[in-house]
């Protein structure tokens, strides 16, 4: 039996409800139905932000927004001039969700709980009508007669429209390959760095505020907090250097060197200037329990022994060579990096549907009418913060709207 509805929208995650919502807010005759190939629906939203959901980012001007993007800004200023992080703001304080912003820009709603986007979702959709149907995998997706056919583990099923919000889902990207689209090959971003180094080994859990860290022989830096890990190092600095490099860096087969200045922008010259300095003023001083920058204490002795100076040294008994040494470790750290680690269970992709194809005041495929992409399946993706939702709501709501307005 062959189940018929207005529009279809494959995947029931962030961008699938909240395209569903805003269709069926915009237009009540529609027949709306969501298929979910999991068990469960909205699992990522659950996990996401530490089971805190980082449902956006305090940045409320478009062109500012886009510049967390490293595919997609361009393609998403017109998009976010129509729908940005005020009117997700907005839409969610209708719902009865007041959100709260932390220092760093990300924005949580004030319960600290997942479970409250998840129950708003699901009983919005409820409320709407919608039909969630779960466990209900696609299999073939084909175009007939201004209709579009799909194939599941739960039958066949018809569509006037369809919408495809799997995010990195293969086998879609497979279907929709088969149908002409163009897709750009997935490689993982926002990953953390494999590094095994006696300067780092026993400092995990130890942060530093203000790092630069840069790829050797490349472009690709970043600044911001770093965090030591027990693999290695992460942070938002570590994290916004993968984004940007994602595909370089998988073309390095994730072996490669990063260079550390762990006083962020501080210049060789001035910071050597600073321990000559440092030696006269304090020569009585041990010189691994006086740091005089704002680094933890752990960290300095770590690097004032990688600079072959024992703990046990006065500043008045270093040479200007050990000095030399010391600065290079400050300012210029070398780690070598073997592999990478998914940063916590927030697995994001560069990759998906080829952004040339899609029309961004709709979201409608280029190829073919009436079908339309939403958040993570389409090749854009942005650094942590809650910027990939705000992504998977933006699209969302412009391809509701173009539906919607028929």
């Amino acid at each position: 039996m062959n189940k018929k509805y207005d529009v279809i929208i494959v995947g029931g995650g962030a961008s699938g409800f909240f395209t569903a919502i805003s269709l069926a807010e915009q237009n009540t005759d529609l027949k709306i139905a969501i298929l979910e190939r999991g068990k469960e629906v909205l699992s990522k939203v659950r996990i996401s932000g530490g089971g805190r959901c980082n449902v956006t980012h305090a940045c409320f001007i478009p062109n500012l927004l886009t510049k967390y993007y490293p595919r997609g800004e361009r393609e998403l200023r017109g998009p976010f001039h129509t729908f940005c992080t005020g009117d997700v703001i907005e839409w969610f304080e209708q719902k009865g969700i007041e959100l709260k912003t932390e220092e760093d820009g990300r924005m949580f709603p004030v319960t600290d709980s997942s479970q409250t986007i998840i129950d708003c979702f699901v009983s919005e959709a409820k409320k709407l009508d919608i039909e969630v149907i779960q466990s209900c995998s696609v299999q073939h997706i084909f175009q007939n007669a201004e209709q579009w056919k799909l194939d599941t583990t739960q039958g066949a099923f018809s569509t006037k429209n369809l919408v495809l919000a799997t995010g990195s889902n293969p086998k879609v990207w497979e279907m929709l390959a088969g149908l002409n689209h163009e897709i750009i090959p997935p490689v993982p971003s926002l990953f953390t760095f494999n590094i095994k180094d006696s300067r780092i080994k026993e400092l995990m859990g130890l942060s530093v505020e203000h790092v630069t860290v840069k790829v050797a022989d490349s472009k690709l830096k970043a600044t911001g907090p770093l965090l030591i890990t027990h693999w290695g190092m992460s942070g938002p600095a570590v994290l916004r250097l993968s984004a940007w490099g994602a595909r370089d860096l998988s073309e390095m087969k994730y072996r490669f060197q990063v260079h550390i200045n762990w006083l962020n922008d501080k210049t060789f010259d001035d910071t050597l200037q600073e321990l000559l300095t440092l030696k006269e003023t304090h020569a009585k001083k041990n010189i691994s329990k006086f740091s005089p920058f704002p680094i933890p204490g752990r960290l300095w002795e770590q690097l004032v022994l990688a600079a072959g100076i024992s703990l046990d040294t006065k500043w008045s008994d270093t040479n200007k060579k050990q000095l030399v040494h010391l600065t290079h470790q400050l300012t210029d750290g070398v780690f070598s990096v073997d592999g990478k680690s998914t940063f916590k269970e927030e697995f994001v992709t560069a990759g998906g549907v080829d952004l040339k194809q899609i029309n961004f005041k709709t979201m409608e495929s280029k190829l073919f009418h009436n079908l339309y992409f939403t958040g993570e399946i389409i090749n854009i993706d942005a650094i942590t913060g809650g910027f990939n939702f705000q992504n998977a709501w933006t699209t969302g709501f412009i391809a509701a709207q173009a539906i919607a307005n028929k």
